[in-house]
């Protein structure tokens, strides 16, 4: 196999080194810059307005921002045709007054006859509480991995999963930051994805990594992670290879209001593959991981076979 001689365990301090500094960085802007977050959070007005013919969008941003509404985003939602608008309202006025302001602003832009579909309104309030239940749904899920991730291995390599999601999360969230870049319930979603995406890939190595300990009895610990990596890589560059040519097909032909999901979920990808193969391997080893460790349950079975069948190697004086 080509990927059998790289030494990846050798540059795992590199790597650890690289990784705080992108979460330090991430963490920094997330305090300075937060998040921009959209209307699903901070509350809102969604107009949707349907078009005969297709519609540039400038000339509807540049009308908007005339009428004082600078902040609005404005976005082709399906097709050329069709428009989604995102105001955010201001203190004193309501979803019918924005409607009334915004819907004869864009019928005396053009002669494109228009049609409008829908008028949503998400106030302040609902805002808040999706802001605080999806912080809340990413520290669930991150409990529930540490749970999993215990019972079915080693405490270890459950805090080395956790720490790889942990930076997965916070380094998605600071790029979204740092370019301040839209954040609505579909980067969440997103976000919520890539966690499950992370533990899979570093499920399949820890499961490599504990079968080695079984099988390989003279390596080192550094050196079964090396070579269960190694065994792994293969399928874990194909299987991001294939994904990514998913997403960035969504992100470059799905239209402006799926891009931010797309671009959340290439950014969790290409870092989640990074930190199934370093952090969460890396800080197994780094807790100190040993084989004796993996295999408590192995010595019983050879007690029970021993009885029926004679000593074992480790019963032998």
């Amino acid at each position: 196999m080509v990927f059998k001689q790289i030494d990846f365990m050798g540059l795992r301090k590199v790597a650890i080194s690289i990784s705080l500094a992108l979460m330090l960085v991430s963490i920094v802007s997330l305090f300075i810059n937060k998040l921009n977050v959209g209307i699903d959070f901070t509350g809102g007005s969604v107009i949707e307005v349907g078009y005969e013919h297709s519609v540039d969008l400038q000339p509807i941003r540049q009308v908007l921002s005339d009428a004082g509404f600078g902040d609005a985003i404005v976005q082709h939602f399906g097709s050329a045709k069709e428009v989604l608008i995102r105001l955010v309202p201001t203190d004193g006025q309501n979803k019918a007054e924005l409607s009334s302001l915004i819907i004869p602003l864009l019928s005396k832009l053009s002669d494109n006859k228009m049609q409008v579909r829908r008028v949503d309104f998400v106030g302040p309030q609902v805002g808040e509480e999706l802001r605080e239940d999806g912080g809340l749904a990413v520290l669930y899920a991150l409990i529930a991995i540490l749970i999993y991730v215990s019972l079915r291995f080693e405490y270890r390599f459950s805090l080395g999963a956790v720490a790889a999601l942990i930076h997965d999360v916070i380094i998605t969230l600071g790029v979204f930051s740092i370019l301040q870049l839209d954040f609505d319930l579909s980067v969440l979603a997103a976000v919520l994805a890539v966690i499950g995406y992370s533990l899979n890939d570093t499920i399949v190595v820890f499961d490599r990594i504990r079968e080695n300990f079984k099988s390989i009895r003279k390596k080192e610990p550094v050196d079964i992670i090396n070579i269960s990596i190694n065994q792994t890589i293969s399928r874990t560059l194909m299987t991001s290879l294939t994904t990514l040519l998913v997403l960035f097909s969504l992100y470059f032909l799905g239209g402006e209001v799926i891009e931010s999901f797309a671009l959340a979920l290439i950014i969790g990808i290409v870092v989640g593959t990074y930190s199934s193969i370093y952090v969460a391997s890396a800080s197994a080893l780094m807790l100190g991981v040993t084989r004796s460790d993996l295999l408590v349950h192995v010595k019983e079975e050879g007690e029970v076979e021993g009885e029926t069948e004679g000593l074992t190697d480790d019963r032998r004086p």
